[in-house]
């Protein structure tokens, strides 16, 4: 293989096994202006995209050993990787196919697992990692919001039993 193919395979080598989570999607017929304005919503979620050669992806996707990533890839591949949150990144990837029908999720990997790309759609409408956490926040937070109501009810009854009875008292 040719030095500068090396190195492209080389860099492709070492973002996969630095990244959580790779999708490859079809960017055919994105302009210039649409791939710089996804990388930087992109970037903001700590993800990146970079325009693949399928025939050296799939070679060092073998070398690789990741479950069937390097099938499925004809035409123009980008590949959009990162090291979080791949909820994140999904979710960038669907509202901007939605604005702008680009690019098209082929297939993805998630901790060495393959995606479909009816998985990465999944993946998208998942609760963000905040709101998962608020939601626990709350369940956890939910019987002791009950149990101070409760004792409050049950105290404010207390007063209104006093203030009866110091009422009565203080009629007769």
């Amino acid at each position: 293989m040719r030095p500068e193919k090396e190195a492209i395979a080389a860099d492709i080598r070492d973002k996969l096994e630095s990244s959580a989570f790779v999708i490859l999607a079809d960017y055919s017929g994105m302009t210039v202006a649409q791939a710089e304005l996804l990388r930087g919503q992109l970037g903001e979620r700590n993800a990146h995209m970079m325009v693949l050669p399928n025939r050296q992806f799939c070679h060092v996707a073998r070398g690789l050993d990741i479950e069937g990533l390097g099938e499925k890839l004809v035409g123009p591949t980008a590949m959009f990787y990162g090291d979080e949150n791949v909820v994140d990144a999904s979710k960038v990837l669907k509202s901007f196919a939605r604005e702008n029908d680009l690019p098209v999720v082929k297939l993805g990997a998630f901790e060495g697992k393959r995606l479909s790309a009816d998985d990465v759609k999944r993946l998208a409408d998942l609760p963000s990692r905040e709101e998962l956490q608020a939601m626990v926040v709350c369940t956890l937070a939910a019987p002791m919001t009950h149990l101070v109501g409760v004792m409050q009810q049950k105290l404010a009854s207390l007063v209104y039993v006093l203030s009866a009875h110091r009422d009565q008292k203080g009629e007769g």
